[in-house]
């Protein structure tokens, strides 16, 4: 369960950014509208789930082999992580999909895409990549635990 929750996390963070990536290089409203609305369905949907499953995962697992998720380490370290990129996705990136989704609701139909859209695709890439961080270095340690 906790290993599906990674991927499911870490899977639809990869592919949403691409999409995204791909979408608005085109230029074209209506492949850009279409984009912004599957990369935040997805990502209520895969990323919501994915956090559940790693986390109920995670705790059961801990729970079950007796680890104190308070003292260990390596584990108190991941959970340092997981919670700052959840912070950075939930208080920066949510915000950013949601206006962008609203522009391209409206541009996906005029046909103009504002500047305001860009300047948060940007943004959305930038603290996108600084919220993977934490959760690259929260699995190797997990992983690197294992060894």
């Amino acid at each position: 369960m906790h290993v599906l929750g990674v991927v499911l996390l870490l899977g639809n963070i990869t592919v949403s950014s691409i999409w995204k990536l791909y979408a608005d290089g085109t230029r074209d409203p209506k492949i850009i509208g279409f984009a912004q609305r599957l990369v935040t369905t997805t990502d209520w949907f895969f990323t919501l789930w994915g956090i559940l499953l790693l986390m109920i995962g995670g705790y059961g697992a801990a729970w079950v082999a007796g680890l104190d998720v308070l003292r260990d380490d390596w584990i108190v370290w991941s959970e340092v992580m997981f919670g700052l990129s959840g912070a950075i996705w939930l208080f920066v990136l949510v915000p950013i999909q949601i206006k962008q989704a609203r522009m391209a609701r409206g541009f996906s139909a005029s046909g103009a895409i504002p500047d305001a859209y860009w300047r948060l695709g940007r943004l959305w890439i930038a603290c996108g990549l600084v919220a993977t961080v934490p959760l690259i270095v929260a699995t190797w340690l997990m992983v690197r635990k294992g060894w």
